[in-house]
Order: structure tokens, then sequence, then C-alpha cells
């Protein structure tokens, strides 16, 4: 399965769990259903893992954790807020760096209509 499938495949399920049971619940009601619906749709996941950092050879062990890895390719960070804000997307930026994932998804579902609230971002080098 290639990314741009991948992507649309996870999108396609949040757009379903939008549906659903729509806006002004929190993250974590979000992460569960979604984890749900992507394991109905057979895609592999891994959810609340932990991302180690390092910083000039301190090793800041797991002191980040990516929401849900789709298919050991995809970080998925969702968010229930009121509006995605810059710092959101650094922090997903930051999650893929750490976990050497060139795509990543960024879902707000606090939104009336999700289409509002995806940003998908792409590292063409990812160390």
């Amino acid at each position: 399965m290639e990314f741009d499938e991948l992507s649309r495949r996870i999108i396609g399920c949040a757009l379903e769990v939008h549906s659903g049971i729509g806006p002004g619940l929190l993250e974590s009601a979000y992460e569960k259903c979604l984890a749900h619906e992507l394991r109905l749709a057979g895609i592999p996941i891994l959810c609340q893992v932990p991302l180690a950092a390092k910083y000039k050879g301190l090793s800041l062990d797991y002191s980040y954790r990516a929401d849900i890895i789709a298919d050991n390719r995809v970080i998925v960070e969702l968010k229930a807020v009121d509006k995605i804000l810059p710092i959101h997307e650094a922090q997903l930026l930051t999650y893929m760096r750490l976990s050497g994932m060139s795509i990543g998804l960024l879902l707000n579902f606090n939104v009336e209509r999700l289409s509002e609230g995806i940003r998908r971002k792409v590292l063409s080098d990812h160390r």
C-alpha cells in the first residue's frame, strides 16, 4: 500500500468517526474511536507510542508519545481544539523526525466539518 493510499484510508476512517460522534469530545475519545475504526479497516496500528529524543548525547527517553502510528509508516496526531495552531504542526513534524517517518497526519476533531481540521505533512529528508 502506498503512502497516499494509506493516508486516504486513515482520513476516511477519521471522517467515519467524526460523522458518527461529531465534535465536542475529548481527544482521548477520538483516539479510541479512530483506533477501533482503523482496526476494522484492517490497518495495523500502535497507540500512544513512546518516542525517544536525544540532545547532545543526553537521552530524553520516551519524552514524547505519538497518538497513533499506522502501518509503521504514518504518524497520526489527534487534536480536539478550537483551531490548529502552528505549534500543533511543529509537534507533528517533531514526532515525524523522532520516529523517522516521512508522512504525518494532524487531525482536529473539534470542527464542524472534519475536512477543515486535516493537515498532511511530508518530510522529504527524514533522518
